[in-house]
């Protein structure tokens, strides 16, 4: 059975789109079958993935509103070598949509039902907000990855975010739990991104990846020559720190096999 991540932080700008695109990347460079969701009407993660928000023939909105198959939405050539469920800012139009539908937090879930058997990883990139998309993510997911900056208000934007997945997975999905916290971003030579660091280990103990996103020309660039950094510059830091973070998520999910088996 494949796993559902959502990446979310209602914080923007943490790095949450880069975290997503990268992260899909580099899993199936691990010839993992990889699907990436993009929930955000932006549309950044599909421009990231080397495909044009303005031409795909499908988005989110006609698998969350018309209800149509995975397998008819999905692009599967990507520069990332992922599948993807592309956005645009129809998928905006979703949201309205979806309030006057039944189980419509449920949408998704009952989407990727089928998925799972034939992808090893769903990674979900969920808008900068606590809305109906977001709400799907969290109801699809196992589990959420939440990216974050090393500073004082990502700190206290966490609490909240922390707050708002307990009171979702009360309600739509028990099952729902943190799959770890992710420091992007991440300046060592700054005093308060390794104060904030510090706490976050001591607040939230493993759940914070050892791997580090760093500040990197090359992932701020990569966008904007619509492919993941891991092909855009194999040798920069940020690829390979991106490299290194699934690693860690892959001996994390072996590590929980063993000890279910066991």
């Amino acid at each position: 059975m494949g796993k559902v991540i959502a990446i979310a932080n209602q914080k923007g700008g943490v790095g949450k789109t880069t975290t997503a695109v990268n992260l899909a990347a580099s899993m199936a460079a691990t010839k993992r079958k990889v699907l990436l969701i993009d929930l955000d009407p932006q549309g950044n993660a599909t421009m990231g993935s080397g495909v044009d928000k303005y031409a795909v023939h499908a988005t989110a909105y006609e698998l969350l509103v018309e209800e149509k198959p995975l397998a008819e939405v999905v692009v599967k050539e990507t520069a990332g070598g992922y599948h993807l469920v592309a956005s645009n800012s129809d998928v905006t139009a979703a949201e309205v949509r979806l309030l006057d539908v039944f189980a419509r937090e449920l949408r998704l879930r009952t989407a990727l039902k089928d998925a799972r058997n034939h992808y090893d990883f769903i990674f979900i990139d969920c808008p900068p907000s606590l809305n109906m998309l977001t709400v799907n993510a969290m109801a699809a997911a196992d589990s959420v990855l939440v990216p974050m900056q090393c500073e004082y208000y990502a700190l206290e934007g966490l609490t909240a975010l922390m707050d708002t997945i307990n009171k979702l997975a009360a309600v739509v999905n028990a099952d729902l739990k943190i799959e770890g916290i992710l420091r992007t971003m991440y300046d060592p030579r700054n005093r308060l991104a390794n104060d904030v660091s510090e706490q976050l280990k001591q607040h939230f103990g493993d759940k914070v990846y050892r791997a580090v996103i760093p500040r990197n020309i090359r992932l701020a660039e990569a966008p904007s020559f619509g492919t993941p950094v891991m092909y855009y510059d194999k040798s920069s830091t940020g690829a390979k720190a991106y490299l290194a973070l699934a690693g860690e998520i892959l001996r994390r999910a072996d590590k929980k096999v063993v000890k279910a088996a066991s």
